[in-house]
């Protein structure tokens, strides 16, 4: 800051101090000028006053981003002298940041670049993939109304499997004890034919039993060859009929 002082307008006991600094002889006495330069002790006087005013202890950086200030005025690292940072302190301070707007405006290089990076990241329009979605969702409608009727069809036969478990079941237990009364009388046959207690880890009795059992499977096949025999008979029988019916 340059301040320009005339003596007379100063008090007397003033204009004698700044007279005897003055070195220039060819100014006359009423029209002495004074030039101090008191710049820097003003910017000083109120970097200290601003220092003074930070009570909470952060440093610069952090303070100006506090009051809504960019956080540096000069560049601190490479960082900052580029692109992206500069436009990063606009988009966020706007015209104070100091940055030219100019610099927020993608390059030609920047757009041929983005071009290139979405025809192969995006390489369909938006109505190809809205039908392909479309396609997606008709496709997954499908999958869910086939799998219900699936399901419902699947419990309509509920009752059915239950039963049909059920008699498998029945039928087990009844072929279980059809077996152990079939053991039993083909042993007290066996003890019938000796006549006598005999205990069943005899040998004498454990060869009779088998003898039994080879006799005993050899009738029921017997048996199921005869039922065979007599249904083929009467599916002939029947076909018969049918024939000289025609």
């Amino acid at each position: 800051m340059n301040i320009c002082v005339k003596t007379k307008f100063l008090r007397p006991s003033f204009v004698s101090s700044l007279y005897r600094l003055s070195t220039a002889p060819d100014l006359e006495q009423n029209e002495q000028v004074v030039l101090i330069d008191d710049t820097e002790d003003v910017q000083a006087k109120e970097a200290a006053i601003e220092k003074k005013r930070n009570k909470s202890g952060l440093n610069q950086a952090h303070y100006n981003i506090i009051n809504g200030r960019r956080p540096y005025e000069e560049p601190k690292c490479i960082a900052h002298l580029t692109v992206k940072y500069s436009r990063k302190m606009y988009g966020k301070y706007g015209i104070a940041s100091g940055v030219n707007p100019s610099l927020c405006w993608p390059t030609r290089e920047e757009i041929k670049e983005k071009k290139e990076f979405e025809s192969v990241a995006y390489p369909y329009t938006i109505k190809e993939v809205m039908d392909s979605v479309e396609i997606k969702r008709q496709e997954q409608k499908l999958k869910t109304e086939q799998r219900e009727m699936e399901l419902a069809s699947k419990f309509a036969k509920l009752d059915q499997w239950k039963k049909e478990l059920n008699d498998k079941i029945t039928k087990k237990a009844n072929e279980v004890k059809a077996a152990k009364q079939k053991k039993e009388r083909l042993v007290e046959e066996v003890r019938r034919h000796f006549g006598f207690t005999l205990d069943p880890r005899d040998e004498r009795f454990q060869e009779m039993l088998a003898k039994r059992e080879k006799e005993q499977k050899k009738l029921e096949k017997q048996a199921r060859m005869e039922a065979k025999e007599k249904i083929m008979i009467a599916k002939l029988q029947q076909k018969n009929v049918e024939i000289s019916e025609k």
